[in-house]
């Protein structure tokens, strides 16, 4: 990259991808289990020990604990979910390949080369670099997610300030003129795209560069509205990665061959198969060894296969927040923004605070996670060492100052049943939703209710029951109006900028909060002034005090998360500046 002087100034560690996950909730820290057992993530290993032979090929046998059936979007331009991307992991490759710090680097599939001064990205492919069905990759694949992201039809979440942000893009997303001014094709292995504005996360994987091709020749004959649904997605994804999806039952299973024209060279395993399993069974199924790797581990029963025969643990922070989430709005498909709604039943602060401090969030990790979780304080994780603003103490647990809240803010119980009124004498009922999945999920949930319960507030489980995982993120994302606060979770990206979540123009800004000065403080973290150190700290500490006293989303839970991968695996590391983890796997023995 031309601006590799500028590596120095991004002194952080990230995430690779936008997620989605669920959790829940605990018991008062000063009343917890004294003998829980707790785990110090720090003493566990992202690489896996095996100093024998490798054989020649063999299976794999891949878990995802899931309690739903993955939807099956296989593109990077319309995945949404973790699972989904769970799935890909085999066969989907980024262009980019990056360090440690997730600075992009120049051995992957393409490079990249900044001009910061003159506002532009230059991507260029290496030679001989093909789609699994032996087409070659072109910068017209290049530009493709550009054309299709930006296109009015266009039906994923990924159009956000990061695609406005190149010239001429939104002029081509309101129909006003039919090419993107921004993107020109240099030639058959490079593009070029102009921004309007620079800044340095933009160095880093996911930070503004957009970092998919999409296979042209298969798409370009299937409208976009329609591209989602179609078998190019859902049955027959064409990738660039070691292996490819080659037979997959819907919701249950994928299975994987080697990719031949694979530009690094043909992968060494025989196959893949990556397998739905229920929380439920996931311990047992590991116990039986019926699986070489299990994605997606529940951590809340951890000492119940910590010791499992023929296993190594592998443990790594998840860079992920669990939060509370109060909906504030709605967000307008057509218009692309978020529209806040001044008389939601959350739009008043002093309720969204007041719950904010009922919640224990330190006994919630000790007493259902084993420690592998803990409370959290900012919507930057502590991951992100220089930008975590180590000031903003969070929302710690204080019943007292909960009541007191509202009390001050009205909200008084005036008919004598136990229960607050809001401010205008009207019965005030809250719903709450969350979702199904592992032996935590309800009294996690139970125990939210419990202590809203404690400061007055009336608080239902939305729909009587939890949410399966799709149906729960189909109702936050259309806004069910039977919604009113939610728990969920975020993976954040690579680059840790936050506008991708909460700015007015972002899908996946699920609250729906929007503000002039929220606007102002992501744009100077998005600011070619942020390459200066000192700025872009100050803007990110800007940002996590405003979001705290707002408290659109109130963060509850760092996370941390286990893989447990048998002894017959070798070559393997489950860190996230890894790239190359199942073009280098290997087996050293037929069965586990």
């Amino acid at each position: 990259m031309k601006s590799k002087k500028l590596l120095g100034l991004i002194t952080l560690t990230a995430v690779v991808a936008v997620t989605l996950a669920a959790c829940g909730g605990g018991k008062k820290s000063d009343s917890g289990n004294k003998n829980v057992e707790t785990e110090d993530i720090s003493k566990f290993t992202m690489k896996v020990k095996n100093d024998k032979e490798a054989i020649k090929g063999g299976t794999l046998d891949v878990a995802v604990a899931s309690d739903t059936q993955f939807k099956g979007l296989f593109s990077k331009i319309y995945y949404q979910d973790s699972y989904d991307n769970y799935y890909m992991r085999p066969s989907d490759e980024g262009l980019f390949s990056y360090d440690e710090d997730f600075v992009i680097t120049d051995e992957g599939a393409a490079k990249l080369d900044l001009d910061v001064d003159n506002k532009k990205a230059t991507i260029t492919l290496k030679e001989n670099i093909k789609w699994s069905d032996g087409e070659p990759v072109t910068a017209d694949d290049l530009i493709y997610p550009y054309e299709v992201i930006g296109n009015k039809d266009y039906t994923g979440i990924r159009y956000d300030d990061n695609f406005t942000n190149i010239v001429g893009m939104e002029e081509y997303h309101d129909g006003k003129a039919d090419t993107i001014s921004g993107i020109k094709k240099v030639d058959d292995q490079s593009i070029e795209v102009t921004y309007k504005e620079m800044n340095p996360g933009m160095l880093q994987l996911d930070g503004g560069v957009y970092t998919s091709a999409m296979p042209k020749h298969i798409f370009k004959d299937i409208p976009i509205k329609d591209q989602e649904k179609s078998d190019a997605v859902r049955k027959n994804p064409v990738t660039y990665g070691p292996y490819y999806m080659s037979k997959i039952v819907t919701g249950e299973s994928v299975e994987y061959l080697p990719n031949e024209h694979y530009y690094k060279g043909k992968p060494k395993l025989d196959k893949i198969v990556f397998t739905n399993v229920p929380t439920a069974s996931i311990v047992e199924a590991v116990k039986a060894k019926k699986y070489d790797m299990v994605y997606s581990m529940p951590t809340d029963n951890f000492p119940t296969y910590k010791d499992s025969e023929g296993y190594q643990m592998l443990g790594r922070e998840e860079l992920a927040y669990t939060y509370v989430g109060f909906k504030l709005g709605t967000f307008d498909k057509e218009k692309g923004e978020v529209i806040m709604n001044p008389d939601a039943k959350m739009a008043d602060v002093k309720l969204r605070q007041a719950m904010g401090y009922a919640m224990d969030n330190d006994a919630i990790g000790q007493k259902f996670y084993n420690g592998l979780r803990t409370g959290a304080t900012t919507l930057i994780p502590p991951i992100f060492k220089t930008l975590h603003n180590t000031d903003v103490k969070g929302y710690q647990y204080d019943l007292d100052k909960a009541k007191k809240i509202l009390d001050d803010a009205g909200y008084k119980d005036t008919d004598g049943d136990g229960l607050r009124e809001n401010p205008k004498g009207e019965k005030l009922t809250i719903n709450f939703a969350s979702m199904a999945g592992g032996e935590t999920a309800q009294p996690l949930a139970d125990y939210y209710l419990q202590q809203w319960k404690e400061i007055g507030l009336d608080v239902k489980l939305a729909t009587g029951r939890l949410i399966d995982f799709q149906a729960f993120y189909d109702k936050i994302k259309n806004d069910d109006p039977e919604i009113d606060v939610f728990q969920a979770a975020w993976g954040v990206n690579s680059a840790p900028s936050p506008a991708g979540l909460y700015s007015r123009n972002a899908a996946f800004n699920y609250s729906r909060f929007a503000s002039e000065e929220n606007d102002k403080l992501l744009k100077a973290i998005d600011s070619k002034a942020s390459f200066d150190d000192t700025k872009r700290k100050e803007a990110y500490d800007a940002w996590q005090e405003y979001m705290f006293e707002q408290a659109p989303v109130i963060p509850t839970l760092y996370r941390n998360e286990i893989m447990p991968v048998n002894d017959r695996v070798k070559s393997f590391t489950w860190n996230y500046e890894e790239t190359r983890d199942f073009y280098d796997i290997e087996l050293t023995a037929e069965k586990r």
